[in-house]
């Protein structure tokens, strides 16, 4: 698999998805059969793209610690997948299985979309679904004050818009896990534009000042084969860190990955990222 990932090299694109895809399915569409979500589209939000899905192995144990995923899509399209109903497949809701098998309540959420809904919706349905599990967790075996986040790409930038949106959030999750995000380290392209706005307006809506000021703990991860911006983001938001707290964060540098493979191979064989998640996770929950 790293081999026919190399051979991808950096780029993005519907292309890249579906090869990426198509090298997982064999170790994720089983594992999608064999555990079905316990509730389906819960609505966090008056909007029909505030629903999110919920994900538990087993009965009894006690509550047991929350993670939220927050699927990428570069601002315009993405879906949190769910039990072979044609809206993603075993795609993102593979993540809600995977935090499920591994003793958490697994959440996977689905925001607001670029260009019909714009900055800053995806961090406000981001605070929403927090929100709706310190509700509503319990009901379903989770624990409402041990939340975590994570997110790719797309996802990882509404997280941080959260950070900054929510003066209050280290008093709403315990953690965040953050892949491959655009944080304000770089230039807007045109397709940022469509969610953000031009780049005169950038400055104001950054979540770059929330991100590397937050003392929530963060776990921050790049791929050997993300595009260079990525690659610059993440390096620019650690060097930031670093001078604004005196030490780095938890970061993960995901050798063999690309910009979708990162956040599609966990549960898979490859339990580097799994590893260093989960570990993560329990240091803080």
């Amino acid at each position: 698999m790293t081999d026919t990932i190399a051979e991808l090299g950096t780029r993005l694109g519907p292309d890249v998805v579906g090869a990426v895809r198509a090298l997982y399915a064999p170790e994720q569409e089983p594992r999608a059969a064999a555990l079905a979500s316990v509730a389906i589209d819960c609505a966090y939000g008056p909007h029909p793209r505030n629903r999110l899905d919920l994900y538990r192995e087993g009965e009894g144990g006690g509550p047991r610690p929350v993670l939220l995923f927050v699927h990428g899509g570069g601002f315009l399209v993405g879906d949190k997948g769910g039990d072979g109903n044609g809206n993603g497949g075993w795609v993102n809701a593979h993540l809600g299985r995977w935090a499920a098998v591994n003793g958490m309540l697994g959440a996977v959420m689905n925001y607001r979309l670029a260009p019909g809904e714009t900055w800053p919706a995806g961090a406000e349905d981001v605070a929403a679904a927090v929100t709706w599990l310190q509700e509503h967790a319990a009901e379903h075996g989770g624990d409402p004050e041990r939340i975590v986040l994570l997110g790719t790409s797309a996802g990882s930038v509404h997280i941080a818009g959260f950070l900054k949106l929510r003066s209050d959030h280290a008093g709403m999750v315990r953690a965040a896990v953050l892949l491959s995000g655009l944080y304000g380290f770089t230039p807007l392209d045109e397709r940022d534009m469509l969610y953000y706005g031009p780049q005169d307006a950038y400055a104001g809506r950054m979540p770059r000042k929330a991100v590397v000021e937050t003392a929530l703990p963060l776990l921050l991860a790049c791929a050997e084969f993300d595009p260079p911006r990525f690659q610059a983001e993440w390096a620019g938001l650690l060097q930031a860190r670093l001078d604004r707290h005196g030490c780095l964060p938890r970061t993960h540098y995901a050798s063999g990955h690309n910009h979708y493979s990162m956040a599609m191979h966990l549960g898979t064989a490859d339990r580097r990222l799994s590893d260093e998640i989960l570990t993560f996770i329990s240091a803080h929950s």
